[in-house]
């Protein structure tokens, strides 16, 4: 009894035990980034405009994405009118994610190169770390704002079958709720 409990302990402790050793070493390898925050895939993102995950508040609520109802748009069905409008809809906002993204990748480069000389002050950190986080939130409502552009867009029923070939699952929370 006493033995089953030891090792019921110890394959309980196990996974804590990785994980702190884990963390240790979390950053090792990163050092020779030209800007230590953001692996080099990252920086492309923000320079391409890319989504990164920023509006699947909405995508997962059933607010279709511009670039993703484009792909799609034979499968949805769409009409020339809403094809037209949804590449106006992505156009504005891929244009306006990459001007921030670029802004991004530069107030990060210079936060990180005040570190590396270091010439930080806690004036300059609070600034520019203040600078970087409402970048990164407008660039979030850029994205956020193209997917409820979509949704006012697009039908009930050719949301759910966007949900649908995007393979998200239709029993959870059915509230499409479309405005024309």
């Amino acid at each position: 009894m006493n033995r089953i409990f030891c090792v019921v302990l110890v394959l309980i402790c196990l996974p804590l035990c990785t994980f702190g050793q884990k963390t240790h070493q979390s950053y090792a390898g990163q050092e020779a980034r030209p800007i230590k925050v953001f692996a080099p895939e990252e920086v492309q993102a923000y320079l391409e405009g890319q989504g990164m995950g920023l509006a699947k508040a909405a995508e997962l609520n059933h607010y279709p994405g511009p670039k993703h109802v484009l792909e799609l748009s034979e499968k949805l069905q769409l009409t020339s009118q809403q094809i037209s409008e949804a590449q106006a809809i992505y156009n504005k906002m891929h244009s306006e994610a990459v001007r921030v993204g670029k802004q991004i990748v530069e107030k990060e480069k210079s936060l990180d190169s005040l570190f590396a000389t270091a010439k930080i002050s806690d004036e300059r950190l609070v600034a520019l770390a203040n600078d970087i986080s409402r970048r990164q939130g407008e660039l979030r409502i850029i994205h956020l704002r193209a997917h409820l552009s979509m949704k006012k867009l697009l039908s009930d029923a050719q949301i759910t079958e966007y949900d649908k070939l995007r393979g998200y699952d239709q029993n959870a929370g059915m509230h499409h709720q479309h405005h024309q």
